[in-house]
């Protein structure tokens, strides 16, 4: 029998170029290819990305595999609320650390810092509301433990309606899924006053929250702990040893994982040039800023955005 060889064809994808046709070959009507924007793919759900309508997602789908978005310190522009139905971890909000568990809900308003711990086992799901005002909402974190089996079968029931809604995309589902947020608003605000006032803060505590406070607004600005430091009236020292207590990290770290958030948010969700979001995170130098991506992230900033972006270099 004659011998059957296998035949591999290797197909290699290239950007998209723009490419010059001769007139003779563009029919009448037919307009020339125009140079376009390059185009990431929406791979990665960006926490800065203003929302104009309420979103129900699992964790997992919050993440789409990249556990940073949610495990690294950052600032959302919207709401969250983080429902956990299995696992257990820890979650920093707003300078203060904890343990979560099955069962709990967590809410962290806009412009407060967040990292919520991604074990292998945590499952749940989140809402993300736009800070418009439409939802009446705590004006702090909380951090609530549901025992009551009537409690936790109330949050999954509003919870699987909003997610039916979104997912049969039916009539009016603007104002339903508003609804349905109101209604977990008035679910969590009734659990915040069944489990009374909280007890008084620590000094220490203040410190930290002042912190998270100032990180919030100044990040971006490039500005050093030691400037935050001397802005709540105390030591870099005295800053260092609060954070480490409250938020189980040191106060510079805070800060770095802030500004590394938003540097592969920036390199992922924008077309920017690198030089500019240099500028806007606060980098005296293109120089600089490079050194910072290949010392937090192992490779350069354009590598960070490529690979972000589904390209692979051939060699």
């Amino acid at each position: 029998m004659p011998k059957c060889m296998d035949r591999v064809i290797y197909i290699v994808l290239m950007p998209r170029q723009n490419i010059n046709i001769p007139s003779f070959m563009i029919r009448p009507g037919m307009r020339p290819m125009e140079a376009q924007p390059p185009i990431i793919p929406e791979k990665h759900p960006s926490p800065d990305t203003p929302l104009t309508q309420i979103k129900v997602q699992t964790i997992a789908q919050l993440t789409r595999g990249e556990p940073w978005l949610l495990e690294q310190l950052h600032v959302r522009n919207h709401h969250i609320i983080l429902w956990t139905t299995r696992g257990q971890g820890r979650v920093l909000m707003h300078g203060l650390r904890r343990g979560f568990g099955t069962h709990n809900a967590l809410f962290v308003p806009a412009g407060k810092l967040l990292a919520f711990e991604l074990g292998l086992q945590v499952q749940g799901q989140a809402i993300l509301i736009p800070d418009d005002g439409r939802i009446a909402l705590p004006d702090r974190t909380q951090h609530l433990r549901l025992t009551d089996a009537s409690a936790q079968a109330e949050m999954t029931g509003i919870l699987d309606h909003m997610r039916r809604e979104s997912h049969e995309e039916r009539s009016l589902l603007v104002e339903a899924m508003n609804a349905h947020a109101q209604l977990m608003s008035v679910a969590l605000r009734r659990q915040i006053q069944n489990a009374g006032p909280l007890p008084p803060a620590k000094a220490a505590d203040r410190i930290v929250r002042r912190y998270c406070d100032l990180l919030a607004q100044d990040f971006r600005s490039g500005q050093s702990m030691a400037t935050y430091a001397k802005k709540l009236d105390i030591t870099p020292t005295h800053l260092t040893r609060v954070c480490r207590q409250g938020a189980g990290m040191t106060a510079a770290d805070m800060l770095s994982q802030l500004v590394q958030h938003e540097v592969r948010s920036m390199l992922i969700h924008t077309v920017k040039p690198m030089n500019e979001i240099a500028n806007a995170l606060g980098f005296s130098s293109a120089a600089y800023f490079t050194r910072f991506s290949q010392h937090h992230f192992g490779k350069s900033p354009s590598q960070v955005r490529k690979e972000a972006a589904g390209f692979q270099a051939i060699v």
